[in-house]
């Protein structure tokens, strides 16, 4: 058996806090983005060497067995006898792609209802099961989701070393809400900022060259799941309209969803579109980031923003490679402020803390890219410039969401792709983009 390419996650201690207490832990996220590997590196290390030698992958228990739903065999004997297949699982086990056999989830609860043991089952999925509500509710209490995203900047960084997950924590989140950022330089990004836009983060995309091989694997990715895993969860008559939103909603990216707009192409209904949107949302390709709200303020504007999940899959849809960005700054502009949201996101995953995603913007235009709440006493606003200056315009909107959200308001950044993070008074910051996954 060959080496397996191998990225440090940032979330497999909270895996591990996982299993100590929970009889069920859920890795959900989108297809190939590296659940799998996450799984068998926590519960199975063995697999894994790194330059030739053994791993050492945190502890929680090994020892488990591993059953993968896309083999048929699995998959039917599961369907045919859902509990007694649970039955004779063995003490502790991986089920892969457990999506695939939806009738398994009541089994579960009832095995564990009988016996309740933390770690007993590692489950993994690609479809977001808090959008499947009889899903959800069937392991409510019983289960613990932990949220496997593409690789972040960060994990990309630190793959050069076999302690990267531990050492190349970021600290912008820490210092968006702590004391705010020290005066320092950094060396542009320029073109290189574009290069990372258009690679993504899925582990398999990234093992290709940078190109059309990169992005044909994910035009064949985004065919793949249109065609076979949309059929587990719904029946679409109309597979090819579905494959053709999904492009257009790599144009709309960053954009306030119009579910009008995009119905305009089809001959399908408005509630169609909506209905095709939340299936994509289901497996991870798009997000509706919801708007900010205050009760003070009633001219807020309601609509969601639309993002997609992967700024490399999004830009292999659309045709545009890193050449393509550099040439065309609205477009840049665009995908900058999705992959800017993600890596947010991303991190936002293992951090200590829960935090929120909104954007704001109300009735005269005023907007705020990224709004984040940590709970409900610390509000920060984010905005994205693919420029290399920041002037004190820049900072108009968050100066309103800072007279909005009132004691609560932390901070605001202006993230732009320059040399300098420096302060510009009342809590206001500039900040170099690559300071997102690079130690402050």
């Amino acid at each position: 058996m060959g080496e397996a390419v191998f990225y440090p996650r940032s979330i497999d201690t909270q895996l591990v806090e996982a299993l100590t207490d929970s009889p069920a832990v859920l890795i959900h996220g989108p297809r190939q983005c590296g659940k799998t590997t996450l799984a068998q590196f926590v519960c199975a290390p063995n697999h894994f060497t790194w330059r030739g030698q053994p791993l050492d992958a945190p502890s929680s228990g090994r020892g488990y067995a591993y059953i993968n739903f896309e083999a048929e065999v699995a998959r039917n004997a599961a369907r045919a006898d859902p509990a007694g297949f649970v039955d004779d699982l063995p003490e502790r086990v991986v089920l892969d792609e457990v999506q695939r056999v939806p009738d398994l989830f009541a089994a579960i609860k009832v095995a564990i209802d009988r016996r309740r043991e933390p770690g007993r089952f590692v489950l993994t999925g690609s479809t977001n099961v808090l959008l499947i509500p009889a899903l959800a509710d069937s392991l409510a209490g019983r289960l613990q989701i932990v949220r496997l995203h593409p690789l972040s900047q960060s994990e990309l960084v630190g793959a050069s070393t076999r302690d990267a997950a531990a050492n190349q924590r970021p600290g912008f989140l820490d210092a968006l809400f702590g004391g705010g950022f020290k005066v320092t330089t950094a060396e542009r990004l320029g073109r290189q900022l574009a290069g990372r836009i258009a690679a993504g983060g899925y582990p398999a995309a990234l093992a290709r060259p940078a190109g059309q091989r990169r992005a044909r694997w994910y035009r064949d990715y985004a065919d793949t799941l249109v065609q076979r895993d949309v059929r587990d969860i719904a029946r679409i008559a109309r597979l090819d309209s579905l494959a053709r939103l999904l492009e257009m909603a790599s144009g709309q990216t960053a954009r306030l969803l119009n579910v009008n707009g995009l119905a305009a192409p089809f001959q399908l209904s408005r509630p169609t579109i909506a209905d095709y949107l939340t299936l994509l949302e289901r497996l991870f390709l798009v997000d509706r980031l919801p708007p900010w709200h205050d009760n003070r303020l009633k001219r807020l504007i309601k609509t969601p923003k639309l993002h997609m999940g992967d700024t490399g899959l999004a830009c292999a849809l659309i045709g545009a490679d890193a050449d393509a960005l550099t040439a065309d700054r609205h477009l840049l502009g665009q995908m900058l402020e999705t992959f800017v949201f993600q890596e947010l996101r991303r991190q936002a995953s293992w951090h200590n803390t829960p935090l929120r995603f909104f954007h704001f913007r109300d009735k005269d235009g005023t907007e705020v890219d990224i709004v984040i709440e940590r709970g409900a006493a610390h509000v920060v606003g984010i905005e994205v410039k693919a420029a290399a200056t920041v002037t004190r315009s820049d900072f108009r909107g968050l100066r309103k969401l800072a007279s909005a959200s009132g004691e609560r308001f932390v901070g605001g950044v202006v993230l732009y792709d320059g040399e300098t993070s420096a302060g510009f008074g009342d809590r206001m910051y500039a900040v170099p983009i690559r300071h997102l996954w690079e130690n402050l």
